[in-house]
């Protein structure tokens, strides 16, 4: 029937177009497969589609939610589809947002190249690295999280519409499905297509709980990225103070010129939020009964939860934090100076047993490897700067 299909489609438009918003009033987490909020789409749209036909309100006898607006449809393949579309229109904008980041930590990268500073490891003074080495181990971290997320869109791709109920295609005319999925891909600009085990894609959320351990993943990475900064950035006196953090506000409103790491916090709450999403999603994913997984707000609710945190903050956490790092490079320098445990690079030069002694001493009396070794004419100043100056 022409003229309901265009009815229909044009009440279509004028919600999209931001009409009507208040008729949708069932919350985001609402009953199992999202059949509350199916029907309320179907209902609003059956309204508005009566309104262009000029008919009034539940004249449902001309136009109904059911038989016309849900035509070859089941809530059991149109909300995991909608939910597959909403999330890659989110990655979308997320990939974009952590190129940023990587692009950011790049530059520092290359800017810090040649600062050498103490390694750590168990939070104990370990061999020197650069502090460009640092961030450049960041860059590779978020890359392999970043490019896993990118990957994960190829399964969401992969959509039910059509399945109806179980799967089956039930009450679905011949070609529906090809030609829905067809449409639906020039409209949403996406490259879906039609899933070939239809029972799998209506009983199994795979594809959303891989893009969401991918989101995981990459808030696991970022978020030790901000545990990293928060304590090369602690003192200024009485921390390691290895790096300067841009001052985004008062850091306190009782201690004057105090400047905190604000926006690396923020990032940790962001990650915190994210794992906590992805185990959501976990326990939806395999919540599923027989033929349908009935948890699919739930875990849409998560995954645009999370991909939003993502590309709202990302860009704000590169510009305003990690654009603006610089490196302390006097006390970079007196750190590798100081700590006895660059005695390590000696021992190939003076022996591990006299090495063990230089570092012992350090400790008892206060001087540093490099004093201790020159007294003693076991190297020159000039030898010790080609092991670590």
């Amino acid at each position: 029937d022409p003229k309901r299909g265009k009815a229909i489609v044009s009440a279509c438009d004028r919600i999209l177009a931001g009409k009507y918003v208040d008729q949708f009033v069932v919350d985001m987490i609402n009953s199992g497969a999202g059949t509350a909020f199916n029907m309320n789409s179907n209902e609003v749209i059956a309204n508005v589609a009566l309104e262009v036909l000029h008919k009034k309100k539940g004249q449902y006898e001309f136009l109904h939610p059911n038989d016309h607006v849900n035509m070859s449809q089941s809530s059991n393949d149109t909300y995991p589809t909608a939910m597959h579309v909403a999330i890659l229109m989110n990655l979308k904008e997320t990939i974009p947002a952590i190129d940023i980041l990587i692009k950011s930590l790049s530059k520092k990268a290359k800017q810090f190249s040649s600062f050498k500073k103490i390694g750590r490891t168990h939070l104990m003074d370990a061999l020197p690295v650069t502090l460009g080495s640092e961030f450049g181990a960041y860059v590779t971290s978020i890359t392999k999280a970043r490019n896993e997320i990118a990957s994960s869109q190829k399964e969401l791709q992969n959509v039910a519409l059509g399945g109806t109920a179980v799967g089956s295609g039930a009450n679905t005319p011949k070609g529906y499905r090809k030609i829905a999925i067809s449409e639906l891909s020039k409209i949403s600009k996406l490259a879906l297509k039609p899933e070939k085990d239809m029972q799998h894609g209506l009983q199994s959320k795979f594809a959303v709980a891989n893009a969401s351990s991918a989101l995981r993943n990459l808030a696991l990475e970022i978020g030790k990225l901000a545990n990293d900064i928060r304590l090369m950035a602690s003192g200024p006196i009485a921390g390691l103070a290895e790096i300067g953090i841009p001052a985004v506000h008062a850091g306190s409103s009782i201690m004057p010129g105090k400047v905190n790491p604000s926006l690396a916090e923020c990032m940790n709450m962001v990650c915190f939020n994210i794992i906590g999403n992805d185990t959501s999603v976990s326990y939806a994913a395999q919540s599923g009964q027989f033929e349908l997984n009935v948890m699919l707000p739930g875990m849409l609710k998560c995954m645009l939860e999370s991909t939003d945190m993502l590309k709202n903050f990302l860009p704000i956490f590169s510009a305003n934090l990690i654009d603006g790092l610089t490196a302390n490079k006097e006390k970079l320098r007196a750190d590798i100076e100081n700590s006895p445990v660059i005695v390590t690079l000696l021992t190939p030069k003076i022996g591990y047993l006299k090495s063990a002694e230089l570092f012992k001493e350090s400790l008892k009396t206060g001087k540093t490897i490099r004093e201790l070794v020159v007294s003693k004419k076991l190297m020159s100043n000039k030898e010790i700067d080609s092991l670590f100056g």
